[in-house]
């Protein structure tokens, strides 16, 4: 992983003489919005909290999308997701600022040696099925696929400006949940962590910033709350509802909205 993490930020440098055209730029922007949602729609709400139910091949698609942001496999994903939510902020969490440094909770827990394998104890659910543990164990096939059809639609200026630079920034925009929304922002429930609620985060992440809302209850399809919390993941996931493709979404009741609560205000559930 350290290798071709570290490869690709230097690769960077191309961008000072690979000339940006229109079409590398809208690589750009939309690879990072449909690879953001697969992480935050599918290894974040489906492969790590079950947060909705779908068919096996849409759910092999959602891991497919997930994979093509070059952040390693769904199993692997969802497996130490589910450990920083057992052991949150706590020294076994394995990325908290509060235990660790920012640096590490950011990115090098990732780059470090003792996460590079995939807890199965935490994934029963998922590791029986076969195309989920190939795609795992070759997770890159999705992103090299991703980078050649930039190359083929763009030449080089697709390939860096519109993959290379959409995965950076895909990168560093996924890490602020772990390390900012642990120190940075509002807290509207008492929980037994330190996360945090951050608009801005939400827009760079398509909703994933409503940290403490999603701490507070964590099996939740949406993570704002309310009509005001803007929340693009969600939004996206309701409308895959409405045509069938996924179905059982789960959300907090009005008893779990008004629990636990340290701003004194009744909630209400959203108009979404």
């Amino acid at each position: 992983m350290v290798v071709p993490f570290v490869f690709l930020h230097l690769a960077l440098i191309s961008l000072v003489w690979i000339p940006c055209t229109t079409t590398s730029l809208c690589l750009c922007a939309g690879l990072y919005f449909l690879r953001m949602f697969g992480i935050t729609g599918a290894y974040h709400r489906y492969f790590a909290h079950r947060a909705y139910k779908t068919s096996r091949p849409f759910q092999f698609l959602l891991a497919w999308i997930g994979s093509s942001s070059m952040q390693k496999g769904p199993l692997w994903w969802a497996s130490h997701h589910r450990d920083h939510h057992r052991y949150s902020d706590t020294e076994i969490d394995p990325h908290s600022p509060h235990t660790t440094s920012f640096w590490w909770s950011h990115v090098g827990w990732i780059l470090g040696n003792d996460h590079q394998q995939i807890v199965w104890k935490n994934i029963p659910d998922f590791k029986k099925y076969p195309e989920l543990l190939w795609l795992d164990q070759f997770h890159w096939v999705p992103g090299l696929v991703t980078a050649a059809i930039c190359y083929l639609i763009d030449g080089l200026s697709g390939l860096t400006w519109g993959f290379l630079l959409s995965t950076i920034l895909l990168y560093h925009g996924t890490f602020t949940i772990n390390s900012l929304c642990h120190l940075w922002g509002n807290r509207r429930f008492k929980t037994t962590d330190d996360s945090r609620n951050s608009l801005l985060l939400a827009l760079v992440t398509l909703g994933e910033g409503w940290h403490n809302n999603h701490h507070h209850y964590q099996g939740s399809v949406n993570q704002g709350f309310y009509w005001w919390e803007i929340d693009i993941s969600y939004c996206i996931l309701l409308g895959m509802s409405k045509v069938g493709l996924i179905w059982d979404l789960r959300k907090p009741s009005e008893r779990a909205l008004n629990s636990c609560r340290l701003d004194n205000q009744p909630g209400t559930l959203s108009a979404t």
